[in-house]
């Protein structure tokens, strides 16, 4: 049949598009674009802060390397580390410094510890051992106690330096403990520099023995500076024993 049409698709050349319309389909890109890229960027984001919590959380790239001990005298780092129990290459994220802290707690001569993270590999323990005040006899032996009156070592002799301390029961919830460190604690340095032994048979029965066989009645723990004071400046006096159970009314023997 004549006459009819051919059609075809001609490419328009963008000069045939108003300026107007492209720079308004411009401007609709530019939106499109600003309005997506804030959640590109958090998706980023969230894929490098996933990445990284794997790293540092589920695997040993970050995992504990070395236990670093620090203040140990009497302990041993190997005793420390020991009682941290911490599994080699355990991510040092995931250890849980509370419970690190608790057991090396548990170790007798530790009075106070520090447990840190030090990256990218290393835990820190730091030790403040306790320290020793005076040596209770005990069944030959001999136990070291600390201000606070706890046991916390053992030894054969007793050490140089330190006072004995006379009680049946040593500990920080001894009574008897309790006044032998509270005379220890009022002691002139002259006093002390001459106390053997602090003897509790009870509260209110206070001995202090001293060098050359000499003794110094104290009574209870009250009024221990005051005891201290009037027993020092007693200390040069002839005789064997000093009375000052009640320091306003001193005799000696």
């Amino acid at each position: 049949m004549s006459g009819g049409r051919n059609w075809r698709l001609v490419r328009a050349d963008t000069d045939a598009v108003p300026s107007s319309a492209r720079r308004f389909m411009a401007r609709a890109r530019q939106r499109k674009m600003r309005a997506a890229l804030p959640w590109a960027i958090a998706a980023g984001v969230l894929v490098v802060l996933g990445g990284l919590t794997w790293l540092v959380y589920g695997t040993s790239v970050l995992g504990v390397r070395q236990v670093e001990v620090v203040g140990v005298q009497m302990l041993t780092p190997v005793q420390v580390e020991q009682a941290v129990a911490v599994p080699a290459s355990e991510p040092l994220a995931r250890v849980d410094l509370g419970a690190v802290r608790s057991r090396v707690r548990e170790l007798p001569p530790v009075d106070r510890v520090v447990v840190r993270r030090s990256w990218p590999s290393t835990l820190v323990v730091e030790i403040v051992e306790r320290t020793p005040v005076a040596a209770v006899p005990q069944n030959g032996q001999f136990s070291v106690i600390d201000r606070a009156g706890v046991p916390y070592r053992v030894v054969k002799e007793a050490p140089q330096g330190l006072p004995l301390v006379r009680v049946d029961w040593p500990g920080p919830s001894d009574v008897n403990t309790k006044s032998a460190l509270t005379v220890l604690a009022a002691l002139s340095e002259d006093l002390r520099e001459q106390v053997l032994a602090v003897s509790v048979a009870t509260p209110a029965q206070i001995r202090l023995e001293l060098r050359k066989d000499r003794t110094v009645v104290w009574g209870d723990d009250t009024q221990s500076d005051t005891k201290s004071q009037v027993a020092t400046a007693l200390l040069k006096k002839a005789g064997k024993e000093i009375d000052v159970s009640a320091p306003s009314v001193v005799t000696i023997r």
